[in-house]
């Protein structure tokens, strides 16, 4: 047996997320139906990252074993010809047998897109957040400076969460105008339930002038969900890569 890592691009407009689901089709479903039709094996996939309904990606991980003689740099191509248009296999290789995605150290970078315009634009509704109300993006930066670092984000995640811990490091947390697009990047070493959208959400009321961005030291130490902005929907946000932490001594075998 071999393992195989997939890096992994979608759409998630059609689908009820990454993670495999009883009564609604899913990014991880469809994957592991092409891989048995490829390799004639039942096949589960392992994704590094469980993203939710209408949130997309371009370099989601997945692990998944097999017997089969297929060189584990073909899977990209082969699975790609067998996947719906909006799901695409970027690239395929061989990793150590022990490896597992959810259990090294990593660096995830999302992108959140708001459409800052007067009307909504029919060509990026599923793509983009549309807010009408202008929104003060130096406002915005200046709130999202606090963000970086270690903090509890106990305030930036759904009450629903089951993580052990709610400290999480940001590394890196950019707001930029594009014309009429505003682009949130952010990089962690993990998010919580719904972190990013909530982050978002937050953000955008500091835009609007609803919350001043000094405040965002205090929603931090309130701990406290209610104490945050709304949580933006999910069409907005993509998944832009996961990338091994460098000082990670189990990440330089790959």
């Amino acid at each position: 047996m071999r393992r195989v890592e997939l890096t992994v691009a979608y759409d998630g407009t059609n689908y009820a997320g990454w993670q495999v689901q009883d009564n609604a089709l899913t990014v991880e479903e469809v994957l592991n139906r092409a891989l048995k039709e490829l390799t004639g094996e039942e096949i589960a996939v392992t994704g590094a990252s469980r993203t939710d309904a209408g949130v997309h990606a371009r370099g989601n991980l997945a692990v998944f074993d097999t017997a089969s003689p297929i060189p584990p740099e073909k899977f990209a191509r082969a699975l790609s010809a067998r996947l719906p248009k909006d799901i695409c296999v970027v690239s395929s290789r061989e990793v150590p047998e022990d490896y597992h995605p959810r259990r090294v150290k990593t660096r995830k970078t999302y992108e959140y897109r708001i459409l800052n315009s007067r009307t909504p634009d029919p060509l990026r509704r599923l793509y983009t957040w549309h807010r009408y109300e202008p929104l003060d993006v130096t406002r915005m930066q200046q709130a999202a400076a606090y963000l970086v670092g270690e903090h509890d984000f106990a305030s930036f995640c759904s009450p629903h969460t089951q993580a052990k811990t709610t400290v999480r490091t940001i590394h890196a947390l950019t707001v930029e105008r594009a014309d009429d697009e505003i682009r949130l990047r952010v990089t962690g070493n993990g998010f919580l339930y719904n972190m990013v959208r909530i982050i978002a959400g937050t953000l955008a009321e500091v835009g609007r002038g609803q919350t001043a961005p000094e405040k965002i030291p205090e929603i931090l130490a309130a701990c406290d969900r209610e104490a945050s902005g709304p949580t933006a929907p999910p069409q907005g946000l993509t998944l832009i890569a996961i990338t091994p932490e460098a000082d990670d001594p189990e990440n330089t075998e790959k």
